[in-house]
C-alpha cells in the first residue's frame, strides 16, 4: 500500500508515518543522508513487534524525537521474489518504508521499533513486505542501509512557552514516535508534565510496557500513563490506570482538565487509501479508525485544532 508524508510510502503498522496534519509548529529542515548501520541487538517487545538497536559508528547523529528513517527493501536478498511480484502487480518500483525512531537523541544508540502486521482483507490491498523480515528474520550483525532523518511530528522548540501539559494519545505501534518524544521531553523540559493515553487490544500487546512504568515511577509528578484495552475481560487487574474499552471523549475530558492550553500528539491507525477506494466503489463512507475517532473526541472536549498534532498510518 502506498502512502506517506510527502509521498513517502509505508505499510500498515510497520511504517511510520502516513500523514501529519495540523500541529503546533513545523519541524526544522534536516539534511537527509544515507547511513550504513549494523543491527547490534534485536529486542522482542510483544509477540509481533521488536526493537532493532542500530550501530552506525557515529555518536553524533542529528535527529529530533518523532523523526523517522527510511529503509529500502531492495537491499534484502530474501525479498527479491516478493518485490518482483509486487512490482509486476503495481506497475512501479517498490519504494522505501518509513520507521520512527524509538530512541531519543540523548541516548547513545539508535533504535527503531517495528510491528509486524498481517494482511487484512478489505483493509490492505497487498501483504506487508518488509516488517515481517525486520521483526522475525533480522539477526544481530545484519547490515542495513538507512536514510534519515526527517518528519514534522516533533515538539516545537519553544514548547515550554506554549504549554505545561503535553497529552499523548496513541494506539498500537503509534506509541513509537511518542515514546521518543516523551523520553526527550522528560529530560530536556523539566516544566512539562505528560499524560500518555495508550490503546491496545490486550495487555500483551502493549509495546514499551515496562519502560513506560519505569518512567512513571521516576517522574511521578510529571507523567501519568493510562492504558485502554479493548479485548481484555478484567483490565483493572493490571493496575488502577488500566481501563476497559476505547479512547473516548469522556476519558479525555477526565484526563485533560486544561483542553485549551495543552498540546496533543496523537498517533495510530487511520483510514488508508485502499480502504477509501474500496468504500467509494461500494458507495459507502469508510469507517473511522483510531485517529479519526480520537481527533473528533479531542475537538469535542475543547482542544483547539491548532493544538492537535496527528500522525497516521493505515
Amino acid at each position: 500500500m502506498d502512502a506517506g508524508v510527502a509521498g513517502k510510502p509505508h505499510e500498515v503498522g510497520e511504517a511510520r508515518p502516513a500523514e501529519t496534519r495540523s500541529g503546533p509548529a513545523p519541524a526544522r529542515r534536516k539534511r537527509i543522508r544515507e547511513l550504513e548501520a549494523m543491527v547490534a541487538d534485536v529486542i522482542p517487545e510483544t509477540d509481533d513487534s521488536a526493537t532493532l538497536v542500530l550501530f552506525t559508528g557515529n555518536d553524533r547523529l542529528e535527529y529530533e524525537p518523532g523523526h523517522f528513517l527510511m529503509i529500502d527493501p531492495h537491499q534484502f536478498d530474501g525479498l527479491e521474489r516478493f518485490i518482483a511480484f509486487f512490482e509486476d502487480q503495481k506497475g512501479k518500483r517498490e519504494p522505501p518504508r518509513a520507521y520512527s525512531m524509538s530512541s531519543a537523541p540523548h541516548e547513545r544508540y539508535l533504535a527503531i521499533t517495528v510491528k509486524e502486521e498481517r494482511y487484512q482483507r478489505g483493509a490492505t490491498k497487498y501483504p506487508p513486505l518488509l516488517s515481517p523480515l525486520l521483526v522475525k528474520r533480522c539477526p544481530r550483525g545484519q547490515r542495513i542501509a538507512v536514510v534519515g532523518f526527517t518528519g514534522p511530528y516533533t515538539l516545537p522548540h519553544d514548547v515550554s512557552s506554549r504549554t505545561d501539559h503535553v497529552v499523548h494519545v496513541v494506539a498500537g505501534s503509534g506509541s513509537v514516535p511518542n515514546f521518543s518524544i516523551l523520553k526527550h521531553a522528560l529530560r530536556e523540559y523539566p516544566d512539562l508534565r505528560h499524560t500518555f493515553v495508550y490503546s491496545n487490544k490486550t495487555w500483551r500487546d502493549v509495546i514499551f510496557r515496562r519502560e513506560l512504568a519505569d518512567l512513571r515511577e521516576q517522574h511521578p509528578h510529571r507523567l501519568r500513563v493510562v492504558h485502554t484495552l479493548t479485548r481484555e475481560s478484567c483490565p483493572e487487574r493490571h493496575g488502577p490506570d488500566v481501563r476497559s474499552g476505547r479512547v473516548t471523549a469522556a476519558l479525555l475530558r477526565e484526563l485533560v482538565p486544561d483542553p485549551t492550553a495543552c498540546l496533543v500528539y496523537a498517533c495510530g491507525p487511520a483510514i488508508g487509501p485502499y480502504e477509501r477506494a474500496a468504500a467509494r466503489e461500494r458507495g459507502e463512507t469508510p469507517k473511522p479508525r483510531f485517529l479519526e475517532v480520537t481527533r473528533e473526541a479531542l475537538l469535542d472536549v475543547g482542544v483547539p485544532k491548532d493544538r492537535i498534532q496527528t500522525e497516521s498510518y493505515g
